[in-house]
């Protein structure tokens, strides 16, 4: 009556114990198993002699804990089983077989296969993303660099990872002013269009518009920041040539040596 799948064979591998949650799981019932090869009749190929070896080892008085192995069902489908494994002693003390005690753990790997996938996707974006997109790490590490980002400031990621973000490659006289965006971040405040330069390889100033955004561990902790960015040095380049040019012309209105109005 557990509520765990609980199997048992001999010392030639023969089946010998089967209890109603396994047959449950796998939909073979306690008389089509019993006597059977476990690991040849149930266990797929790929993991055929992992599986024995583990059960030759408790054979020799060596159990296993957390083993992870597929069993298939009667209908084909795969089932994912957490398997501790045991020595099976008769009387005198000597190993008669094993005693399997399992937990079905396929949907907790179907759930990690999905945010593995989800990570990977992620991941897929941030380098492919049109925008350079960076992370850091609680001290202010660098641990996400796209490839627009090292596009931009010709930095390669291998160059960047690890290294002080605002140390490294902020400007001396904007560096307390973007430790202290990272910060709040840090502490949970995100921030929106955020103009700061970064500093290029060959030393240009890139202008950076930037979304600052706290990234956080599956149990909602804050373990660093993700920057979104926007390159705007272009853009700024315009608006300082129009502040000129407005300059200019003002100072000409001003001085010209006829009424101007």
């Amino acid at each position: 009556t557990a509520n765990a799948p609980i199997f048992g064979i001999d010392a030639s591998g023969l089946v010998n114990e089967w209890n109603n949650k396994a047959a449950e799981i796998t939909g073979f019932g306690r008389e089509e198993v019993l006597g059977k090869d476990l690991v040849e009749v149930y266990i797929s190929a790929d993991f055929r002699m992992t599986v024995r070896e583990v059960f030759e080892n408790a054979l020799e008085g060596k159990g296993a804990a957390n083993f992870e192995f597929p069993l298939y069902t009667k209908d084909n489908r795969r089932v994912e089983v957490l398997l501790n494994a045991t020595p099976r002693r008769d009387t005198s003390g000597r190993v008669v077989g094993v005693i399997g005690v399992g937990q079905d753990i396929t949907q907790r790997k179907e759930v990690e296969i999905e945010k593995a996938r989800v990570a990977q996707e992620l991941q897929t974006f941030i380098e492919t993303a049109n925008a350079p997109i960076f992370g850091i790490d609680a001290s202010g590490l660098v641990n996400e660099w796209n490839n627009k980002a090292a596009e931009i400031t010709g930095f390669g990621r291998e160059e960047v990872l690890g290294k002080d973000l605002v140390e490294v490659y902020i400007s001396a006289d904007f560096r307390m002013t973007v430790r202290e965006v990272f910060e709040n971040a840090l502490e949970g405040k995100g921030a929106a269009n955020f103009e700061f330069p970064l500093y290029t390889k060959d030393n240009r100033r890139v202008e950076v518009l930037l979304n600052a955004t706290p990234r956080r561990d599956t149990s909602g902790r804050v373990v660093g920041v993700i920057g979104v960015g926007q390159d705007i040095t272009q853009r700024k380049e315009v608006e300082i040539e129009k502040a000129r040019v407005a300059q200019e012309l003002q100072t000409f209105i001003e001085t010209a040596n006829a009424p101007i109005f």
